[in-house]
């Protein structure tokens, strides 16, 4: 008869039992980019509904709301998550993932949710914390890596972390700045992260996706053009187009010139028979039609509101649509190619652009709400697509079966 023995039974390992080990927080544009686009998919709807008088109890949706959260709530989010993602590849090093990235993304929805509904002083602390608890362990990944290329983006995050903090400041009283420009500097801090990952990367990416095509970069035009469009940012910031507004009209046409003197030279007419590619290209073409919409603005030949549009729907939303889908798909594991959905956020976002720019550049006539209801709805299916059609990509393991 065998013994009957009692051992200690064997530790269990309850890694993939763990919630916080789930595939959607395996690396950071998972969670971030299925909140931004969710997000986003609601905030238009609620502020058009707000907007027009359709909600008789709106709360906290008004239009400073809706300024800062189209820029420190759905920018915000994809910045971080594409910056977590892209910060993996150039160290090799994890940034936030498991339960420390969800703890992350707790913080940025509390932030939603007390803009939303709670009184100005408790929706600034908690609202605020976001940026630094979010930028502080991505600057210690490229510490570590001594990753020092990308150091300024730790800078640019620091930036807009000192913009939102102003923007509370406005709206509580404590400064006497007006809350619109603490926006706008932080729509110029994510146009320029636009403008420099831009450089790096849509020559590659059309010379490798575009069969044919032969992108031409020109170290010079680069560098001033990137020169330009920062110095046109913050020469609007400090005020120059109220004192000097010849002098802002030159600088900020100079910036558009540029940027679509360098974009020319990247070959985006190969690009029409690969959405994945004319999204990118057609939206970073809207910061060059953004930065000449600001040379008439300061000259008072069109509203600021036109220029300001074209910079965040036109290139801000249209580049964050397009890198949420080229990313997730890469990221997944998946072939970098769009089918029918992504083409119809694509044409989605950009019939939203064209539209909420003419609405602000037309005359207050009928047709002027008729287009900002249905830029509302481009840009509401193209978010909620994205959300519809992703959301079981990013919740489940690459199909490659690499981490990530």
């Amino acid at each position: 008869m065998a013994l009957l023995t009692i051992e200690e039974p064997l530790p269990m390992d309850t890694r993939s039992t763990k919630w916080t080990h789930a595939p959607l927080w395996a690396l950071g544009f998972r969670p971030f980019y299925l909140l931004a686009a969710g997000f986003a998919a609601l905030a238009i709807p609620l502020w058009l509904a707000a907007w027009y008088g359709l909600l008789p109890r709106a709360g906290n949706v008004n239009l400073l709301w809706h300024l800062h959260e189209m820029v420190f709530g759905m920018a915000v989010a994809v910045v971080i998550g594409f910056l977590y993602t892209a910060g993996r590849n150039w160290t090799n090093l994890w940034t936030p993932r498991h339960g420390a990235l969800a703890l992350i993304a707790a913080t940025w929805l509390a932030g939603r949710l007390a803009m939303l509904l709670a009184p100005a002083p408790w929706a600034a602390l908690i609202d605020g914390v976001f940026l630094p608890v979010a930028t502080v362990p991505f600057w210690l990944v490229l510490r570590r890596s001594n990753n020092r290329r990308n150091y300024f983006m730790v800078l640019l995050l620091a930036l807009l972390a000192a913009a939102n903090l102003a923007w509370h400041a406005a709206v509580l009283g404590w400064a006497p700045w007006s809350p619109a420009t603490p926006v706008r500097a932080a729509i110029f801090v994510v146009v320029m992260m636009e403008a420099v990952i831009g450089v790096r990367v849509l020559p590659m990416f059309t010379r490798n996706g575009a069969p044919g095509s032969a992108p031409v970069v020109r170290a010079r035009l680069d560098q001033a053009g990137l020169a330009c469009t920062a110095a046109a940012a913050v020469a609007w910031i400090a005020g120059l187009q109220n004192v000097a507004p010849a002098a802002m009209a030159a600088l900020a046409a100079a910036a558009g010139i540029l940027t679509l003197a360098r974009l020319a030279g990247w070959a985006p007419g190969r690009t029409l028979a690969v959405p994945l590619l004319w999204i990118l290209h057609l939206s970073y073409a809207w910061i060059g039609a953004g930065f000449l919409l600001l040379a008439c603005a300061a000259l008072g030949l069109v509203g600021t509101s036109a220029a300001f549009h074209a910079l965040t729907v036109g290139s801000m939303a249209g580049l964050i649509v397009g890198m949420m889908c080229r990313t997730s798909l890469g990221h997944t594991g998946r072939p970098l190619k769009a089918g029918t959905p992504e083409v119809v956020m694509f044409g989605a976002i950009q019939l939203a652009a064209f539209l909420r720019v003419a609405a602000a550049l037309g005359p207050a006539a009928r047709w002027h709400d008729g287009a900002m209801i249905v830029a509302g709805a481009g840009w509401t299916v193209a978010f909620a697509l994205f959300f519809l059609v992703y959301r079981a990509r990013l919740c489940a393991a690459r199909i490659d079966g690499k981490e990530g």
